[in-house]
C-alpha cells in the first residue's frame, strides 16, 4: 500500500518541520523559520500512459481440488505437498472391504442370470425342434392343429422368458461394472499432472464424496484473474499490456497479456472476470497469492507532467493547483560528497500558487494543463506555504528521487522522522551550524 496524497503532504509537513527545524533546536532558536524550505522537480511535456490498476487473484493452470467419491476412512496416503504427480498416479488409498463384497455380491448375480439365460436358450432349442417336428407332421395331416397351435406358444412364451433373462444378464452386468467403479475409485488418483498442496488426508480420517483431500496444479502456468467493471470494459481488451507486482517478489515486474475476457457480466455485481496466463517457470507466482494488476489501455493527450505529490487543494483557494517557482533555472544545482551528487539548497525565491486541469491521473504522475513544461513545481513543503509565502528556499531534486519517495510506505516515512528526531536529541550528526533535512538521502 502506498500513502495517499493527503497522507503524502501530511508526512512531508512532519519531515520538513523535522529536518529545517535543526538549526533552531541546536540554536535554541524558535521552530518556525521566516522562509520555509521545500522541494521541487522540472515539469515534463509528454503523453501519460493510462492505466487501470485492479487486484488480482492467482490460480495455477488447470488448479483443481481432489475430492473422496465414497465414504471410507483412508488407509494409506502416498503423496505429500509439493509432491510433482502425473496424472493417473495413486495419492490416497481409501478402505475398499465393503466395495470388495459388494463387487463379489454382483459378480455372483451376474452367474445367476447368465445361468438361467443359459437354462432358457437349451429349453427353446428343444421346443423350436419340437415345433419343427409336429409342423411337419401337420402338413401331412398327421398332427392335430390344436397341438401345434400350442407348441407355438410355448415357443413364443420361451422366447420371451429368453428376452427377459438377456435384459436380467445386462442389469446385473451393469451392477458389476458400477461395483467395480467403486472399488476402483477406493484408490484415489491425480486427475491432471501437476503440483500437489493443501494436502487434508491423514490415515484414519473418515471422507466422503464433500471431503476435499488435496489441491493439485500446474505451477509452471499461472492465471490471474481479476474482475472488470461495466465502465473498465468499453476500454480493456484481450492483448492489451499488463504489468504484475507484489510486494511477495520486491522489485521484480512481471510483463503479460490479457488473455481472456468473459463475455456474460454477473447479474448482481454488473462485473465480468478476466485472465491473465502468465508462464512461472521460477515459481515466483503462488497460488492463491494477491497481486497488484496494471492493465496498459492507452496514452493520455500531450500535456505538462507533475508528480502525484506535487498536487496540492489549496485549504483557501478549494480548488487544486501546485506551487511554482518560476523564477529557478531548469539547471540543478549540485554538489558533491564522497563522490556522489548532493542537491544544493538556492533561494530565497518566489513562489505562487496556480490553478491546474487534470488531464489524466497516474499511479504516480499526473498530466495537468495550466503550467509550461519546464517549470519548477513543489513537491515537498506546500503546507509550508499555503498561508500565503510569497519566497521559499528550495532545493531542486530529480524526478527519481521523488518517485523513489512516493513509492514508500507511511511507516517507512515515520521511521526516518524518529531516527532523525532521536539523532539531533542525542548529538548524532550535529555540526554545531545549520543542519538540514535532506530527503534525497531516503
Amino acid at each position: 500500500m502506498r500513502p495517499s496524497r493527503i497522507t503524502s503532504f501530511f508526512l512531508s509537513a512532519i519531515l520538513f518541520s523535522v529536518g529545517c527545524s535543526g538549526d533552531d533546536d541546536n540554536q535554541g532558536q524558535q521552530r518556525s523559520r521566516p522562509v520555509p524550505t521545500v522541494e521541487t522537480v522540472v515539469a515534463q511535456f509528454g503523453t501519460l500512459p493510462l492505466e487501470e490498476r485492479l487486484n488480482g487473484s492467482v490460480r495455477a493452470f488447470n488448479q483443481t481440488d481432489i475430492f473422496a467419491e465414497i465414504n471410507a476412512p483412508v488407509m494409506e496416503v502416498l503423496v505429500n505437498n509439493g509432491d510433482d504427480v502425473r496424472a493417473g498416479q495413486p495419492l490416497v488409498r481409501l478402505r475398499d472391504t465393503e466395495a470388495r463384497e459388494r463387487l463379489s455380491q454382483a459378480q455372483s448375480s451376474l452367474e445367476i442370470s447368465e445361468a438361467q439365460l443359459q437354462q432358457t436358450m437349451a429349453r427353446l432349442e428343444a421346443q423350436r425342434a419340437q415345433l419343427n417336428r409336429i409342423q411337419q407332421l401337420a402338413s401331412r395331416d398327421l398332427q392335430s392343429q390344436s397341438e401345434l397351435e400350442q407348441l407355438q406358444s410355448e415357443v413364443m412364451a420361451l422366447e420371451a422368458t429368453r428376452q427377459l433373462n438377456e435384459a436380467q444378464v445386462r442389469q446385473a452386468r451393469s451392477v458389476v461394472n458400477e461395483r467395480e467403479n467403486d472399488l476402483s475409485v477406493a484408490t484415489v488418483k491425480a486427475p491432471i499432472s501437476g503440483i500437489v498442496g493443501q494436502r487434508n488426508a491423514e490415515v484414519g480420517q473418515q471422507v466422503n464424496a464433500s471431503t476435499r483431500l488435496f489441491q493439485i496444479g500446474d505451477l509452471n502456468r499461472m492465471k490471474v484473474q481479476v474482475t472488470l467493471t461495466e465502465t473498465m470494459l468499453s476500454r480493456i481488451r484481450t492483448g492489451m499490456r499488463v504489468q504484475v507486482t507484489s510486494p511477495a517478489f520486491g522489485d521484480s515486474v512481471i510483463t503479460a497479456r490479457v488473455s481472456r475476457i468473459s463475455p456474460f457480466l454477473n447479474p448482481v455485481t454488473h462485473t465480468a472476470e478476466a485472465e491473465i496466463e502468465i508462464e512461472n517457470p521460477d515459481r515466483m507466482l503462488r497460488p492463491g497469492m494477491f497481486v497488484n494488476v496494471d492493465i496498459f489501455y492507452g496514452d493520455s493527450d500531450q500535456a505538462t507532467l507533475v508528480p502525484n505529490n506535487a498536487i496540492y487543494r489549496h485549504p483557501r483557494e478549494g480548488f487544486e493547483g501546485v506551487f511554482v517557482a518560476p523564477s529557478l533555472m531548469q539547471e540543478l544545482n549540485f554538489a558533491y560528497e564522497d563522490g556522489q551528487e548532493i542537491p544544493q539548497m538556492v533561494g530565497p525565491t518566489g513562489v505562487e500558487f496556480r490553478r491546474i486541469e487534470i488531464v489524466a491521473r497516474g499511479r504516480m504522475v499526473t498530466a495537468v494543463r495550466g503550467i509550461d513544461p519546464q517549470t519548477h513545481v513543489v513537491t515537498l513543503g506546500q503546507n509550508l506555504l499555503a498561508d500565503g509565502s510569497e519566497s521559499a528556499r528550495v532545493r531542486q531534486v530529480d524526478w527519481e528521487h521523488i518517485l523513489n519517495l512516493q513509492q514508500m510506505q507511511s511507516r517507512d516515512l515515520i521511521r526516518i522522522i524518529h531516527e532523525r528526531s532521536a539523532s539531533r536529541q542525542n548529538g548524532v550528526g550535529s555540526t554545531g551550524g545549520s543542519t538540514q533535512f535532506q530527503p534525497a538521502n531516503l
